[in-house]
């Protein structure tokens, strides 16, 4: 049997002249993320595999002799007859297809141990490809808490496989893995399971046309054939090789063949593997006692799911986070202002006057500190995200919001991306690869960027200042109006997807089947991991995107220079800048914006929370003699050429209105391109979210000016 170069066969060692690379692979709720953290913890590179926005984690751990490995975390999947692009990732990468991610020596599979019969379907899958395997029993807790007692001598003498008990989550079973890990001899499993015979033809067709024009091992050609005789409708996604025609054709020769006969054969498989997996648990799994009684899930469940106390719950979920970004965040802000204030300072009494230091001033530190003011708030909502996902209550969200979700034509799944893309629409939007109906993972994909994510969350938080001074106010009307903001987010999205859904993509929604994973304690090191990672983000956009911004923002603000002794706000209004405000300013000005604000419109395109370093740059909120101003009294002290005030509390909430509905991210737009693979889609998306806060923010304020607002 041929095997790549690099794989012994007798082994499963690689090749010496390079370190090994492991798969990380299991279905959604094993722990597979608690188990990657904790063999690699901060020694993690995150992007997304080139072609398709599904995130890749690639880290490092070391074996038991100090020998560095490399770990590839691939999607959650429940099988490799992928049915999802995440899915479709997973099953690339094991079988060699991506040529931008090598191949892996060997594979970690972890399950759930108290769910180990479902979970040995896609392990099952995986011990056709012959490489070298790993098995993880995680959970193990949860099992012997319901009454499961897992044989594993037995199970790893059967498979021919090191199996290792875990639970990731507490740190143990750890040392055991790593040793496993370390060994140079992973033997390869030895499990047999009996293919139909009426199947049984087509797949030694399909395998040997894979192994000539492909160049597979006759294992992996095998595997491959399996795949595609269970899954009818393969998902390929960008990167990945294509089929031979030759394959295709034998292929279509043998379905057609079937559906003549009337022969289910995709089901025949499916069910042949069924028979051996529960032929091994039945000899591996022992059910030691009997619950009685509901469990410690089911008992909360009764709760947080109940028609109504689950959604007060919920409410009171959200009420406390909001309620946290504005208490708990408010000390380090000041710090952090104090020390952007004093960073300034030091460098206007450092150097001479002059562009350099203006740029220093007013375009550097003044952009990226205005954004990075808000880093407290953007950790808090990222460290309550982790902490939902990771007790598991998210799925409860997801089940609490599906009959909701139904009455705009999607489902419960739906409600996981959005709820996601509170943090950010990008994760938010990679999140509905894994919803199978094309439409409905399209209609999420439009509407998620009307969830209020946490690049607005500065901009809210400015407006809400300005609106409502410091000392004037309870914190808790605060956080009514940043509630609301959020609820006008979601309201509209529904909103969308109910009128999507009912024109340009009718459908009826599919029933949600969806895991509610058991309650666990949070991992608080993989919630404060994930933190970390989410805020390190935000701070290289910062300190990358935003800088750059800021200092072309500057330049154009303070160029072409106008004659000495010209006040600065002349300068200002007759700058690149000003002249760009100034075209917009005739369609913003029934809005009650002015052609400053319309500067920050145009450039916080590029990042919404950009709009905040763009008010500090064209307020000039850093430079007023001795000392610092705050950005919110530069705002407050604004005004028309007649004297009016500009950020007037009604500007203010039209400004936080028209925020809440516009497509002010160009990032988001690329995403939506690339998981649509049109323009189509992000283009219209613009036009509608654009039109509809202009409307929104035009009857806004004009009311309010009735109104005598």
């Amino acid at each position: 049997m041929a095997l790549p170069e690099h794989i012994s066969r007798a082994s499963g060692a690689p090749a010496p002249s390079r370190q090994p690379i492991y798969a990380l692979v299991g279905n959604p709720n094993c722990g597979k993320s608690t188990l990657f953290n904790a063999l690699t913890g901060l020694k993690q590179k995150i992007g997304n595999y080139p072609g398709v926005t599904v995130e890749k984690k690639i880290g490092t751990t070391y074996s038991q002799h100090g020998q560095p490995m490399t770990i590839i975390d691939l999607p959650g999947a429940y099988s490799l007859a992928a049915r999802s692009p995440d899915e479709a990732v997973t099953r690339d990468v094991l079988l060699g297809r991506r040529s931008d991610t090598p191949q892996p020596d060997r594979i970690l599979c972890i399950v759930d141990a108290n769910n180990l019969e479902r979970n040995l379907y896609l392990v099952h899958q995986i011990l056709d490809l012959g490489r070298p395997v790993i098995l993880v029993l995680n959970m193990m807790d949860v099992a012997a808490q319901s009454g499961l007692r897992i044989r594993t001598a037995r199970l790893e003498r059967e498979l021919g496989i090191p199996v290792i008990p875990c639970e990731a989550v507490n740190g143990k079973g750890l040392v055991q893995l790593r040793m496993a890990m370390s060994r140079p001899d992973l033997p390869l499993s030895r499990h047999a399971w009996d293919v139909p015979a009426a199947i049984a033809p087509a797949v030694s067709d399909l395998q040997a046309s894979l192994t000539e024009h492909s160049g597979k091992s006759p294992l992996i050609a095998r595997a491959e054939a399996l795949l595609l005789l269970t899954d009818q409708n393969t998902v390929r996604v960008a990167g990945s090789a294509p089929l031979h025609t030759r394959t295709t054709d034998i292929l279509g020769h043998w379905q057609k063949k079937w559906s003549s006969e009337g022969t289910d054969w995709a089901a025949s498989l499916v069910s042949s593997r069924y028979d051996a997996i529960a032929k091994l648990c039945a000899e591996t799994v022992e059910q030691r006692t009997l619950t009685s009684g509901p469990s410690q899930s089911d008992r909360i469940d009764g709760i947080v799911t109940h028609p109504v106390w689950g959604w007060l719950v919920l409410g009171g979920v959200m009420t406390l986070l909001f309620l946290s970004i504005f208490t708990f965040a408010e000390y380090p802000m000041n710090w952090i202002d104090d020390h952007v204030a004093t960073l300034s300072e030091w460098v206007k009494s450092s150097m001479p006057a002059g562009d350099l230091r203006d740029l220093l001033t007013d375009g550097a530190v003044a952009g990226v500190g205005g954004v990075i003011i808000f880093l407290p708030q953007i950790l808090i909502l990222f460290f309550f995200i982790g902490l939902l996902e990771s007790t598991g209550y998210m799925a409860r969200a997801a089940f609490i919001m599906d009959r909701l979700m139904s009455r705009v034509g999607l489902n419960g799944k739906s409600f996981i991306p959005l709820l996601s893309s509170y943090a950010c629409a990008i994760p938010g939007i990679m999140a509905t690869r894994t919803i199978e109906d094309h439409k409905d993972r399209l209609v999420t994909i439009l509407v998620a960027p009307l969830m209020s994510c946490s690049a607005r969350l500065p901009v809210y938080l400015l407006m809400i200042a300005a609106l409502l001074p410091s000392g004037e106010v309870p914190v808790l009307t605060k956080v009514g109006l940043m509630l609301l903001m959020y609820f006008l987010g979601t309201a509209g999205a529904f909103g969308f997807a109910w009128l999507f859904k009912r024109t340009l993509l009718k459908g009826e929604p599919p029933l949600m089947i969806m895991e509610l994973p058991p309650y666990r304690m949070p991992a608080i090191k993989d919630v404060v991991l994930h933190m970390l990672e989410r805020a390190w983000l935000f701070l290289k956009r910062a300190g990358t995107i935003i800088l750059g911004i800021s200092i072309v923002l500057w330049f154009l603000a303070s160029y072409p220079k106008v004659p000495e002794g010209v006040p600065a706000s002349e300068q200002l209004a007759q700058s690149f800048a000003g002249q760009a405000g100034h075209l917009l300013e005739p369609a913003i000005k029934p809005l009650g914006f002015d052609w400053q604000i319309g500067i920050g419109l145009i450039s916080s395109f590029a990042a919404r929370e950009v709009f905040v370093s763009t008010m500090g740059v064209v307020f000039n909120a850093e430079d007023t003699g001795d000392d610092t101003t705050p950005l919110r009294q530069a705002l407050a002290t604004a005004t028309w050429p007649d004297g009016r005030k500009l950020f007037t509390p009604l500007v203010c909430f039209t400004l936080m209105i028209f925020y809440v509905f516009a497509m002010q991210c160009v990032a988001t737009v690329a995403v939506v391109r690339r998981e649509t693979n049109s323009w189509r889609w992000p283009l219209f998306q613009i036009a509608y979210m654009t039109g509809t806060a202009w409307i929104l923010s035009l009857m806004v304020y004009q009311v309010g000016c009735l109104l005598g607002f």
